[in-house]
């Protein structure tokens, strides 16, 4: 499927988080802007670098009046290790079954270590308050996936 077209509603999502608990993308229009971001699996390197640099950029996410939400095909006990492991202060959503990431336009073939292998396209929305999608991240660098959250944001305000 290809990625929702920005300027439209994000579609609907509701997943459990780290702690088994429901979140819904709706439980925050009108409040907050939302950076969903899609990524292959809990606890390896380059998933980490990308945690650890939204963790670590939680003030200023929130000065722009944004919440992150993580997404990978993990169980959900896999995302409280990794959270726990990390100290990740933002919501690790499991979708194992891939239904969400499929409506997103983020499973696919891509290329792993010289294969190729059916995944997780690493990818980043951004949603405004209105619940529209605003921008997309579709080539991300985990190194500096938080900068480049924060200049989108920052582009936004």
């Amino acid at each position: 499927m290809p990625h929702p077209k920005i300027g439209n509603l994000a579609p609907a999502l509701s997943l459990e988080n780290q702690d088994g608990k429901t979140v819904s993308l709706k439980d925050f229009k009108g409040k907050q802007a939302v950076v969903v971001y899609f990524y292959p699996a809990a606890m390896t390197p380059g998933c980490t670098v990308q945690a650890c640099g939204l963790r670590d950029s939680a003030k200023e996410l929130a000065g722009f009046g944004a919440v992150a939400l993580g997404i990978s095909p993990d169980k959900v006990a896999k995302l409280k290790k990794f959270a726990e492991r990390d100290g990740l202060n933002f919501d690790l959503l499991a979708d194992p079954d891939h239904a969400v990431a499929d409506a997103w336009g983020c499973w696919g073939k891509k290329k792993f270590m010289g294969r190729e292998v059916t995944g997780i396209l690493r990818t980043t929305f951004v949603i405004g308050k209105d619940g529209k999608l605003a921008h997309i991240i579709s080539k991300v660098t985990t190194k500096t996936h938080h900068a480049d959250v924060l200049a989108v944001l920052a582009g936004l305000a």
